[in-house]
């Protein structure tokens, strides 16, 4: 895969965030930085975010999301740490940090730089960290594949990854079930790179990458799915738990995440109200993934 790698890079850090803030903080990083992580502090009972990006690219951006972040987590304005990175040192740690990731029984991570060989009884998805939002290292997609492994068995036809980044949960149920998934996403970038991922996975004919704000889009609205993956953040699913309820076909599946264990209740409620009901909930870490199916 052929991509232009930024010459200057730098780090983005945030600390001392409460737990409930981290996803808005995330999201707000997530929208001009490809590689965005957490951790947290034990003894401050804290968190902290760590994003890379290209260097000053996306200030106007940056700063109105952030400002949006600290308003709906209810926090005053944090302090963002910036610092200069060497591109290929980042690069080359990013490669060694990053090796085969087996996920749940079924799904095998193998980044680029390592050899291929025929690997029986997983699906094998070639990716790489720090491309776009979705490498299964995270704690909401690694519930999402493991949900998604769990109800395989009923094969469903018509598929929705909506906010896809990466790809890898279009991928997964595109190369497990050899089925066509639209996966969709409000960044161009995303949508980009997901149809890159998806083409070096021999997956271009099963994978429609699009631009889309959601169920807005006409062409996400046109009939029902059988399953929507939707790894996004617990208060827009919250807000679109009445369409993915319209656009869910009767017994119809839904796997969600982007959600602190802390979040759960929040969204669940919501998406009962628009007649679904839990089927299972798969907790990673901070993060957890509820596997909703419509009545």
């Amino acid at each position: 895969m052929n991509r232009r790698h930024p010459q200057t890079l730098e780090t983005l850090t945030i600390d001392g965030l409460p737990e409930e803030a981290v996803p808005h903080f995330e999201a707000a990083l997530q929208t001009v930085c490809p590689s965005v992580g957490y951790f947290k502090d034990d003894p401050t009972d804290s968190w902290g975010l760590e994003a890379v990006r290209e260097t000053g690219v996306g200030d106007e951006e940056l700063l109105p999301a952030l400002v949006l972040a600290a308003a709906l987590s209810g926090i005053e304005m944090p302090e963002l740490k910036r610092a200069p990175v060497e591109a290929e040192g980042w690069l080359a740690r990013t490669v060694q940090a990053f090796p085969e990731q087996e996920i749940g029984a079924r799904v095998l991570i193998r980044p680029s730089h390592l050899p291929n060989p025929v690997t029986y009884g997983r699906t094998v998805l070639r990716l790489d960290a720090g491309l776009a939002f979705g490498s299964g290292e995270h704690g909401s997609t690694r519930g999402c594949l493991i949900g998604f492994e769990g109800m395989a068995h009923r094969r469903p036809r018509r598929i929705l990854d909506l906010g896809t980044g990466s790809g890898i949960l279009a991928m997964a149920a595109a190369k497990r079930l050899r089925r066509r998934v639209l996966a969709t996403d409000i960044e161009p970038w995303s949508v980009r790179i997901a149809a890159e991922n998806a083409s070096a996975n021999g997956l271009r004919n099963l994978i429609r990458a699009r631009l889309a704000d959601g169920w807005r889009h006409r062409g996400v609205r046109a009939g029902t799915y059988d399953l929507v993956f939707a790894n996004i953040l617990a208060r827009p699913l919250c807000a679109m738990a009445k369409s993915l309820s319209e656009h869910l076909a009767p017994g119809g599946t839904a796997i969600l995440a982007g959600l602190l264990g802390t979040q759960v209740r929040m969204v669940l409620a919501a998406h009962r109200r628009a007649g679904m009901v839990l089927e299972r909930r798969i907790d990673q870490g901070a993060w957890s993934a509820l596997v909703l199916r419509k009545r």
